[in-house]
């Protein structure tokens, strides 16, 4: 067998992915000097070893989202909290570029790499904003658990919850034209709705509030407080079933348009409105796979099931509906499918009656399917556990579809009343009541 020039091998991969000898020591979590060992390999001073050579060999070169042509670009945009890509996935296909991205998880890192050709930077907290790149739209899913109702609920005084700020931060440095913000229904209702109060007034630039000192955050960020924004901002829930997904899974977004950048005159309330969803029926069966053909590490030992089984009885006996829930093919949708999947599957488990066999856990390609991925998605660039960890952690994708096609055609529409001159007939603005926050 001819044997493999592994520094050309190792130089022609990274080159086909597009990457820098950075990049791909990041890729490879490469922790010292990587850029200097992907060099040393790639002029043949040594040798990866057995285990990082296999991991190379292992890495796709075929990139299923690579950028459009710079000719088909109709605006630019930025990703934070990236994930694997779901936000970005529909603005991209709907003509966007995206100049930046920011996610720090590496094995997110490696899914949104294989997925667009593009390793994300990591921790944003450490990004300064005058070095990222002008862009059209702003676009963040900021880190829901601290809001969610799996979570602590902690808000702002959780470091998580404070990613907002560097949102913030950043749309005060660039002042993109708009921005698309994703969270947990919970939000809405988090704090008895001071924490979401908070956010719109910092968006509008109406917030009078000092932030305490206490409240984790950047330096950065911090000193970006005290720059005033000014969006017109509008918020929804929106529910992935009523988009043609079968999850139960609602989510609340938050839409701005720059008022510095359109101008007084025009008054989105009058050229914006969220998307109506289609409703029409869904069907799990429709996004599973043949749970015959499956490999049997997806059924439920006896054991796992038998405690599924005690512990709903047990909170029967409490009163109260927690523990498994249970779906077959012709269930209209599952329960939300979160982050924790990969613990026990009991969220959502897929009855398996007809084959005399313990109910299933989904698979990693259901679980995008249930997000509304592509089929060219490519999701076994990681372990099922990490998989499962990054689909409850995305969007749903037709949701986020029908979301972008609204904001474009409002920014379209806009772009237009700018350049006319024409003033749409303000409406006098309703301002929400200030609530204390920090009290």
């Amino acid at each position: 067998m001819k044997k493999v020039n592994k520094s050309k091998y190792i130089k022609e991969k990274r080159e086909l992915l597009g990457m820098t000898q950075n990049e791909f020591a990041s890729l490879l979590d490469l922790k010292n000097n990587g850029e200097r060992t992907i060099g040393g390999w790639e002029r043949g001073e040594h040798e990866p070893s057995e285990a990082k050579w296999e991991q190379i060999k292992k890495i796709k070169t075929k990139v299923p989202f690579r950028h459009l042509s710079k000719k088909a670009v109709q605006f630019k945009f930025i990703d934070l909290f990236a994930g694997i890509g779901g936000i970005r996935l529909p603005f991209q296909e709907l003509g966007g570029e995206c100049v930046f991205t920011s996610e720090w998880d590496k094995f997110s890192q490696k899914v949104y790499a294989t997925n667009f050709g593009h390793l994300p930077s990591g921790d944003i907290t450490k990004v300064i904003a005058q070095d990222i790149p002008d862009h059209d739209i702003l676009l963040g899913g900021f880190p829901c658990q601290a809001f969610s109702q799996a979570g602590l609920k902690k808000g702002f005084n959780d470091s998580r919850g404070t990613m907002f700020f560097e949102i913030q931060r950043l749309l005060a440095e660039k002042r993109p034209k708009a921005f698309l913000l994703e969270n947990v229904k919970q939000l809405k209702g988090h704090d008895k709705g001071r924490t979401l109060n908070h956010i719109l007034e910092t968006l509008e630039g109406t917030n009078e509030q000092q932030v305490p000192d206490d409240i984790p955050m950047s330096e950065e960020a911090r000193n970006a407080l005290s720059a005033k924004l000014r969006y017109q901002v509008f918020y929804k829930v929106l529910r992935a079933r009523d988009f043609g997904v079968p999850q139960n899974r609602e989510r609340i977004f938050i839409v701005g348009f720059d008022t510095d950048y359109f101008g007084e005159s025009i008054d989105f309330e009058e050229i914006f409105s969220f998307p109506n969803p289609p409703m029409n029926a869904t069907r799990l069966g429709d996004i599973l796979e043949d749970s015959s053909k499956l490999d049997p590490k997806y059924t439920l030992s006896d054991k796992l099931w038998n405690g599924h089984l005690r512990r709903k009885e047990e909170h029967k006996e409490k009163g109260n509906g927690f523990g498994y829930s249970l779906f077959t093919e012709d269930s209209p949708y599952t329960s939300t499918l979160s982050a924790r999947y990969y613990k026990d599957g009991s969220e959502i488990l897929i009855s398996q009656s007809q084959l005399k066999k313990n109910p299933r856990k989904l698979t990693p390609r259901e679980c995008a399917r249930l997000q509304g991925f592509p089929e060219s998605f490519v999701i076994d660039a990681v372990s099922d556990g990490q998989a499962y960890k990054q689909f409850g952690n995305s969007v749903c994708v037709p949701v986020i579809r029908a979301v972008a096609k609204q904001m474009l055609a409002a920014m379209k529409t806009a772009e237009e009343l700018k350049k006319s001159k024409k003033v749409l007939k303000l409406k006098p603005k309703k301002y929400r009541k200030q609530i204390e926050l920090f009290a």
